[in-house]
């Protein structure tokens, strides 16, 4: 698991109520059923969209979303889509104020698969979320999973399909799959379970089903005396969401079970939050469970019976790697190939090899930075420990050459 690969997009307290509910996906006449293919990149489930049947965009497919989001004011504004109001949300880190516009009967195609003929979305009048230079990957938008949630929803990460059954004809899938209960609440699917930091103690938690964050799994610290850092847990980028770098803590947790399934020795995130202003808004939530535990199985969801099934995968027993050069990395420029040190995690193997915030990467081993993306830096800096990473960056004009030698930090 890459870390700090958070997306997630908080709305204001109050808001769902502007809002009417959304028309959703209608799948053409006489099918049953649809695959969707999408790209995964960077833990992101990213679907391409017709914005009012003309413009393709990519959304990332957000079951962590209450609302279908537009970040890029530009295509709405080019397109002269009207707005109906302006009014103040709340930013990801549950503080910061952002301002968005209410803009309606947006239609979406996906060709051949499913048309939305009448969404209502928000328009974001900047664009906060700065994906792009975060996990190196171009979006335009948030597509809320309740535009699906009329239908059956299967999403298959190895296949990278999502399949929508007509509710009409689905049949529960058999034995293979497990069936857990879930909680829909503003247009959002939560599962309670039972969670152990450490192993001599145990949580009962509400984590939301968030396939919007690409970590595997993040705590809330003041909803639950148990929910802290462990003590060998390193201060760290969380993620990046509406509103800018969310701040907290990496460490690890001893299990997390899923009915009879469980994980072990999970990557997890830890972040601190206002529970008096912002708790009932949350849900009473603990947490969310992101893409890098849930592509480890298949998953069927139901809104409307509020039910999962999960069926694990090959995947399902791989060990969680965090990131072990303690870089943290954004890319810019038209092409996403200018890469730039955002951060760099003290003690670290980047910090021993002298790189700096704001150092320019020119070159990482043979390869030079515009041949590789933001995806390939990573991967690469999750290379068995012991490896030597050879880097050659730009500061303050003058060329240089690096060597991070890679180890586990937690």
């Amino acid at each position: 698991m890459k870390k700090r690969l958070l997306i997630c997009c908080a709305l204001a307290l109050g808001l769902f109520w502007l809002l009417p509910a959304q028309n959703g996906f209608h799948l053409p006449p006489g099918r049953r059923q649809v695959d969707i293919p999408f790209e995964y990149s960077n833990n992101f489930i990213i679907l391409t969209l017709h914005f009012n049947g003309f413009l393709p965009l990519k959304f990332i497919f957000d079951t962590g979303a209450e609302h279908t989001v537009l970040t890029k004011r530009e295509i709405s504004d080019l397109m002269k889509v009207p707005y109906e109001r302006e009014f103040q949300i709340t930013g990801s880190d549950l503080t910061t104020p952002l301002i968005a516009y209410l803009a309606r009967r947006i239609r979406f195609d996906i060709p051949e698969k499913a048309v939305a003929p009448s969404e209502d979305i928000l328009v974001l009048q900047e664009d906060y979320f700065r994906f792009e230079e975060y996990a190196g990957i171009e979006v335009h938008g948030i597509l809320s999973a309740n535009a699906f949630s009329r239908y059956i929803i299967k999403i298959n990460y190895q296949r990278r399909v999502i399949t929508l059954y007509d509710r009409d004809y689905f049949r529960p899938p058999g034995n293979d799959y497990l069936a857990i209960p879930l909680e829909i609440y503003r247009n959002k699917p939560y599962v309670n379970t039972t969670l152990q930091v450490l192993p001599d103690s145990a949580a009962q938690v509400k984590l939301l089903l968030d396939t919007g964050a690409g970590m595997s799994l993040l705590l809330f610290t003041d909803t639950h005396p148990l929910l802290h850092p462990p003590a060998n847990a390193l201060a760290s980028n969380i993620g990046m969401g509406l509103g800018g770098y969310l701040e907290g803590f990496a460490g690890r947790v001893f299990r997390l079970e899923l009915g009879q399934f469980s994980q072990q020795n999970i990557v997890t995130f830890f972040q601190q939050i206002d529970t008096t202003v912002n708790y009932e808004y949350l849900n009473k939530r603990n947490g969310l469970l992101g893409n890098g535990l849930l592509s480890r199985f298949s998953l069927i969801i139901d809104y409307q019976k509020q039910q999962l099934w999960l069926k694990p995968t090959k995947n399902y027993q791989a060990e969680y790697v965090f990131d072990r050069s303690g870089l943290s990395i954004i890319a810019s420029g038209p092409k996403l190939d200018v890469f730039i040190v955002q951060n760099v995690l003290p003690n670290s193997p980047a910090l021993e090899a002298d790189i700096r915030p704001g150092d320019q990467i020119l070159r990482v081993g043979t390869t030079p930075s515009v041949f590789l993306t933001l995806p390939d830096i990573q991967r690469k800096l999750l290379g068995k420990p012991g490896k030597k990473v050879k880097i050659t960056l730009r500061r303050d004009g003058e060329k240089m050459k690096k060597t991070v030698v890679l180890r586990d930090m937690l």
